[in-house]
C-alpha cells in the first residue's frame, strides 16, 4: 500500500496481505439509492441517469445504506477498508500508480461534462471491476490518520482507532487515498459516491453478476 514517492502520508509504501471478501463490480448506483430513499423517508435527490453513480453521497448516508441493503439481501454489506479497496484497485497490477498502468489516460474531452457517467461506461480492470479511479470518488471505512501508515499492520490493516476525517479513494490521482472531513456539510459534494464490500459467501451465487470474490495474496504500492 502507499506510494514511495507521494506525499508524506502515502509514506513508506508497505505489504499488507487482507482476508478474503467480495467486492461489488460497480459503483452504488442512483437506482439503488433511489430505492434506499424512499425505504427510508430521505430526502428525493435530482439526478440524470438511473445508471451513474449515486453522488453527493456523505460518510454517515453510506453506512446507512450499508445496513439498509444488508437487511435487503440478507448478507452484511459494508464499506471497504482502504487496504481492501487499494488491492481491488490494483487488479493484480503489483506497484503502478493506476489500474491499468502508470501513465493516465487519455479521454475525450466530452466525457465528464455533466457530471459522472453510468458506471461501466469504461472497460473494467483486471479483476473485472468497474470504474476505480474514475467517475467518483469512493468512501471506505477508516478513519484518516497521516501517520497511520508507519504503524499499520501487516495483517488487514483497518484504519486508526479514531479521528474525525474519514479515508477515500482518490479518484484523479490513481491506486491512492486520501481523506475528508465526515460531517454531511463537508462530505456531500457531488464527486462523492461508494462502491459497497459483502460477506457471506453462500450468498454470492445469487449475486454473481454483481460482486467479486478477491483473495488475498500480498499487495503493497
Amino acid at each position: 500500500m502507499g506510494q514511495e514517492n507521494g506525499r508524506d502520508d502515502e509514506r513508506p509504501a508497505h505489504r499488507v496481505t487482507v482476508a478474503p471478501f467480495l467486492l461489488c463490480r460497480f459503483q452504488t448506483t442512483n437506482a439503488h439509492w433511489e430505492a434506499f430513499r424512499k425505504a427510508t423517508g430521505r430526502e428525493k435527490a435530482e439526478f440524470a441517469h438511473e445508471t451513474a453513480p449515486a453522488a453527493s453521497v456523505n460518510w454517515f448516508d453510506a453506512l446507512a445504506f450499508c445496513r439498509w441493503l444488508s437487511a435487503e439481501w440478507g448478507m452484511h454489506v459494508h464499506l471497504p477498508t482502504e487496504a481492501e479497496w487499494e488491492f481491488a484497485a490494483r487488479g493484480g497490477l503489483e506497484g503502478k500508480l493506476y489500474p491499468w498502468g502508470d501513465a493516465p489516460r487519455v479521454y475525450d474531452g466530452r466525457r465528464w461534462q455533466h457530471g459522472p457517467e453510468p458506471v461501466a461506461t469504461s472497460e473494467p480492470n483486471g479483476f473485472d471491476l468497474f470504474d476505480m479511479c474514475e467517475n467518483v470518488h469512493e468512501w471506505c471505512s477508516d478513519w484518516y490518520d497521516a501517520g497511520y501508515y508507519v504503524v499499520s499492520p501487516a495483517e488487514n490493516p483497518q484504519g486508526p482507532a479514531h479521528g474525525f476525517r474519514r479515508a477515500r479513494s482518490e479518484e484523479r490521482r490513481g491506486i491512492i487515498s486520501s481523506f475528508q472531513d465526515v460531517r454531511p456539510e463537508a462530505a456531500s459534494r457531488p464527486s462523492f459516491g461508494m462502491r459497497i464490500t459483502g460477506s457471506g459467501w453462500r450468498r454470492l451465487k445469487l449475486r454473481k453478476n454483481q460482486f467479486r470474490p478477491l483473495m488475498n495474496t500480498d499487495e503493497h504500492g
